[in-house]
């Protein structure tokens, strides 16, 4: 894991009236998932290339882990930051094996420490292993991204750099790789930033979410906090605000169970939910039938306790609890 911290980054283009990133300040934890979201040209992808010196600054810098990133050469840099971008960036004439080698070959990898290597990323983003002496050609828009992502992991970076890798992808597919990148980051716990348009995806993805605007962060937060106490109109109508169930999706029913120590019930009785849901899908199942509430439960199946319509409304009143 890595830590990111950026000091009065500006970035100015000759010609533009107005810098595309303008004195831009923030620190990124160790581990932690970061979206950038804000309008086009709010210089969100701008600062993404920033990281990993494709930009270089007019002013300020970028410390990885304490050091300059401008002290050592950009293609050594690269090479220890995972990049994805949006149409997978793949070598068509390379098979699927020798596009995700491509940074270990660079680093000197033997070819056994490649094949092994080749072999846990092609289990880890679920594809067979007869894939691997196709070409890209012959792979779906979503399976070139997998593969996209595999070649960013490849030498194991610390850091990943995602410029909105899901955004020509039909929504049943960028839902199904938006569960796979989460389920990954649990396993791996990389420091992720993570530019994209589209604010549900920034919510769900996310720990920290990074607003810009005309090249400067208007807010950042955790998702709910976001949602819940905009800091400006801007990031009201940007996010949403008002929408109460985009603020169910960020709560979880786990947790609102466990504060408030609801009454176990076993066996569980009527709608059912997962610990691991939101109480937008606690809604859903409530609306769904006719019960006076709903049973979470954990992975085993066993009652964890069970959630009125009064304890969903009554946590929309309480953002604060559920950010601790």
């Amino acid at each position: 894991m890595a830590t990111i911290v950026l000091e009065e980054l500006t970035k100015r283009f000759p010609g533009e009236p107005r810098a595309a990133v303008d004195a831009v300040s923030l620190s990124i934890e160790p581990g932690s998932f970061v979206a950038l979201i804000g309008p086009s040209g709010c210089g969100k992808t701008t600062l993404l290339k920033l990281l990993n010196r494709l930009y270089e600054p007019t002013e300020g810098r970028v410390l990885i882990d304490d050091v300059d990133i401008a002290s050592s050469p950009a293609t050594e840099l690269r090479r220890r930051i995972g990049y994805v971008i949006q149409q997978s960036g793949l070598f068509p004439h390379m098979r699927i094996e020798q596009n995700i080698a491509v940074v270990p070959e660079l680093l000197g990898w033997d070819r056994e420490r490649i094949r092994q290597r080749t072999d846990e990323l092609m289990e880890l983003i679920g594809l067979p292993p007869e894939y691997r002496r196709r070409y890209p050609r012959q792979l779906s828009g979503g399976q070139q991204q997998r593969v996209g992502l595999a070649r960013a992991l490849a030498a194991d970076p610390a850091i990943m750099l995602m410029d909105e890798p899901f955004g020509a992808l039909d929504a049943i597919t960028r839902l199904r790789l938006q569960d796979e990148l989460l389920d990954i980051q649990r396993k791996l716990h990389k420091t992720i930033v993570f530019v994209t348009h589209d604010m549900e995806e920034a919510l769900r993805l996310a720990d920290v979410v990074v607003v810009m605007n005309e090249g400067q962060i208007v807010q950042s937060g955790p998702p709910l906090e976001i949602v819940s106490r905009p800091a400006s109109a801007f990031v009201e109508n940007l996010v949403g605000a008002g929408d109460m169930l985009r603020r169910l999706s960020l709560l979880n029913a786990g947790q609102l169970v466990a504060g408030r120590r609801a009454a176990r019930t076993a066996p569980p009785q009527g709608p059912q939910v997962s610990a691991d849901g939101s109480l937008r899908d606690a809604l859903a199942a409530l609306i769904g039938s006719e019960a006076d509430a709903v049973t979470v439960v954990d992975g085993a199946g066993a009652s964890l306790g069970r959630l009125s319509f009064e304890d969903i409304r009554s946590a929309l009143a309480e953002p604060s609890e559920r950010e601790a």
